[in-house]
């Protein structure tokens, strides 16, 4: 599958590839996401760079003049695919936590189960503010379609007066009155679409690096730079020898926004005044909304030789509204770490140690009895 682009004047190639359905759990394939074998070089980065954030005031767009019903359906309908993808992706874990849970209560140590009941907690706890969450973006969806209604209600009596005879004061007096009615609906509409575009969360993204058979030479240094609405994200890189890549730059959180697309520019650095604009390339964000990392590769030149490879990771919250369980689903590190803790077996029996510590507790009670210390 190919993500849909949005055509520009200056078309090169607009064509991205997945690994995988963006679809998350929903799609055909049971793997997170799979690595482009042919597409994936080796990345490092040069110390003492870290993840980027864009959570200045100047980024966020303020609201539209002009509001998108059409766009706004799109985001939605996506959005609302990849919270589902979310809750069963976390369902499924408490599952699998309680069925453990049960079957190890018998002979297993209150410590091991305190662990256990703990995270089960914490998953019931962000399943609630998760199913909260799709709630109110619903309510707003739903208010906003409440205002499309009104506004094209009042877009209608707006025309049949503006067709008729003004001549007399009533008709004056009623266009006048449905001219500001849509007004006010159109202006309603829009804060609206800002407020549901508040509520999107956060795309991490992580640079994979560059790909292109042939295409890349050690030494070759280019220059990345993608836009976002009012976010930016610049770095460059370096092909070093075996196909190693190190960038000044490794991770970026963009906030999703409903109407704007993602422009990625890739420029190679020849010489000092001589840079060679490779590819210009704008790209669809709302499939990116899934339950688990995705790579992505984005077709930069013509005839494809040359690719960007990304990682993208969904966060349904922004930075001030992050429970515990959605880092600890996003995050493999942390993913790996828990799932080799409720991977651990119960201590059906004592260990070496303790069955030495035994033996020594009985002996001593046996030397006390008999009085022979």
């Amino acid at each position: 599958m190919s993500l849909s682009v949005r055509p520009q004047r200056r078309v090169l190639v607009t064509k991205i590839n997945r690994s995988q359905s963006f679809a998350g759990v929903n799609s055909s394939a049971d793997r997170p996401f799979r690595n482009l074998s042919p597409f994936t070089p080796t990345v490092s980065r040069k110390t003492g760079s870290r993840v980027s954030r864009m959570f200045s005031m100047s980024h966020k767009s303020p609201p539209p003049k002009v509001p998108q019903p059409n766009r706004l359906d799109e985001v939605y309908e996506a959005l609302k695919k990849g919270l589902t993808a979310y809750l069963e992706v976390h369902q499924l874990e408490l599952e699998k936590l309680s069925t453990q849970i049960r079957e190890s209560k018998r002979n297993s140590r209150l410590g091991f189960l305190y662990d256990l009941d703990k995270q089960v907690k914490s998953i019931e706890r962000f399943l609630r503010r998760l199913e909260f969450h799709a709630s109110k973006i619903d309510e707003l969806y739903e208010a906003y379609c409440i205002q499309r209604r009104l506004r094209d209600g009042a877009h209608n009596m707006v025309k049949a007066y503006s067709t008729g005879s003004p001549g007399s004061r009533e008709a004056r007096e009623s266009l006048a009155e449905a001219s500001k009615g849509y007004k006010e609906y159109t202006e309603n509409m829009c804060l609206l679409e800002n407020e549901l575009e508040s509520q999107l969360g956060e795309f991490h993204v992580r640079m994979k690096g560059l790909a292109g058979f042939a295409r890349l030479c050690a030494g070759d240094q280019y220059e990345i730079f993608m836009k976002y609405g009012r976010q930016r994200w610049k770095l460059r890189g370096r092909i070093e020898v075996n196909s190693k890549q190190v960038w000044d730059s490794e991770e970026m959180v963009f906030l999703p926004l409903v109407t704007e697309f993602l422009s990625i520019k890739v420029t190679e650095l020849k010489s000092l005044a001589n840079h060679v604009v490779v590819g210009n390339v704008s790209c669809e964000t709302k499939d990116l909304f899934a339950a688990l990392p995705q790579v992505v590769a984005v077709d930069i030149n013509d005839l494809g030789t040359l690719k960007l490879s990304l990682e993208v990771t969904w966060n349904p919250f922004d930075k001030d509204d992050q429970p515990s369980a959605a880092s600890t689903v996003n995050k493999a590190s942390t993913v790996n770490k828990r799932f080799s803790t409720y991977n651990q077996s119960p201590p059906d029996t004592p260990s070496l140690r303790e069955q030495a510590f035994y033996v020594s507790v009985h002996q001593a009670g046996l030397l006390r009895r008999d009085g022979q210390w």
